[in-house]
Formats: C-alpha cells, structure tokens, sequence
C-alpha cells in the first residue's frame, strides 16, 4: 500500500492505506484536543483564529496560530522534498524515511509529552501539526490526491456530490467508480472515527503515551508491505 504509485496502484491500495492512515489521525487529534485544547491534524479552524487575533491586534496569540498553520506545511513540504530526493537514489524505500520520521515524533511526543504539554503546550501541537503534514502530503503523492487522511471537511463535500451524482449517472461503468469512491470516502470517516474513539479511550487510561499506539501501528504498516513484497518476489523467483 506504500510502494505502488501510478499504475500499478489500485483500489484495494487506496483501501488499506486509507484505513490505517485515517485511523492513526483519529487517535492525534483526540489526542492533541484533550492534551493542550488544540486541533492537531488540520489547519482551517486555526487559519479563522489567526485573522481574527490580526483584527484584534493581538499579535502575539496571532503568531501562534501562524506557527501552527506554518507547521502542518513544513511537514508537508519536508515529506514531499524527502520523497523527491530519496526517489533520485533509492525507490525501493521512497515513503519509508517519511513513516519512519512520523512514527519518531509521535513516539517522542508519547514519551515526553505529559510534560511537554503542562509547560509548552504549543510545541506540542507543533509536533503533532508537523507529523499530520507529513502524513497529509504522503497519503496524497502516493495516491495521486485520491486519499486524505488527517480533515474531514473536504470528505464530506465529495461525498455528497458522488451520492446525488448516483441519481443521475445511467452507465454502469460510471456508477461502478462512484461506489468504489464512495465507498473510499466513508472508510476514511469511518476509521477517522474509530481512531478518534479509540483515542478517548487510551487518553483515559494512558493519556498521550497513547501516540505510542499509534507510532506502531505505523511501523507494523509499513513492516506488512515490505514483508509482502518480499514474499511476492520469492514467490515469483521460486515459479
């Protein structure tokens, strides 16, 4: 689900890595809301608060939710740079490094955060930002923006416009893509919200050592494609 991009890639792809990538945001933003009352895995709440502090003149809480805004793209920008640098040398591992620095930070934020977030709550949510951008931009170069992960608002909106187009669309051809896209669409709300539900639950027992969970379910994500592919080709070789 990690490895194949273009047309190798298929629905069944789409599927899984949607799944696990969605429910592992579910968990962060439960998370970041009940450890600092921030929104860790999106930016457009964040973007509404920063322009009202501007007319406010309160610049200081306006760069805070600058930094927060700035964050999640820094993320963004440093999958896609690792992406295009690691696939100029090594293809065979082009979105491991991205997980793997994703699985770090949610690992250290779980390790340290408890304290991290009593005393600096925004460089907590500047961590989990950083890591959802990260996420974000690797679900979308790998699926060709097919899949989102980490907000739910442009989900929603798809998916209303592929239910009324079902009403309208006669070919089968057509409908067959829409379900397969609806379908897509409510996996990813629906593992959104088993992660955020399963992050309430962790956050009462455990608290942020919950994004310990998450770091490797990650890892055990990635270590299943790799090994999957490993068995693939052995399977190939041996026939």
């Amino acid at each position: 689900m990690f490895r194949h991009r273009g047309k190798t890639r298929t629905f069944k792809h789409n599927l899984q890595i949607a799944s696990l990538l969605s429910f592992i945001a579910g968990i962060v933003n439960v998370a970041g809301f009940l450890s600092v009352q921030r929104l860790t895995t999106n930016v457009t709440g964040h973007f509404a608060f920063f322009i009202d502090e501007v007319f406010k003149l309160n610049l200081v809480q306006a760069l805070s939710y600058f930094l927060y805004i700035f964050f999640f793209f820094l993320g963004s920008f440093v999958s896609s740079f690792l992406v295009e640098v690691i696939s100029r040398r090594n293809r065979s591992s082009i979105y491991s490094i991205p997980v793997i620095i994703e699985s770090v930070i949610l690992a250290v934020v779980a390790l340290w955060g408890e304290l991290t977030a009593f005393k600096h709550p925004d460089l907590l949510a500047f961590c989990l930002l950083f890591a959802m951008g990260l996420q974000n931009s690797l679900v979308t170069t790998i699926s060709n923006a097919v899949v989102r992960t980490t907000h739910l608002t442009g989900l929603f909106t798809d998916l209303g416009i592929e239910l009324s187009q079902l009403f309208f669309y006669k070919q089968e051809q057509q409908k067959n893509k829409l379900r397969s896209s609806i379908r897509l669409r409510l996996t990813i709300i629906n593992f959104f919200f088993l992660g955020g539900v399963a992050g309430g639950v962790f956050y009462s027992f455990i608290g942020l050592y919950e994004l310990l969970i998450a770091a490797v379910i990650l890892i055990l994500g990635l270590v299943y494609d790799n090994v999957r592919i490993r068995l693939r080709l052995l399977k190939r070789r041996l026939s």
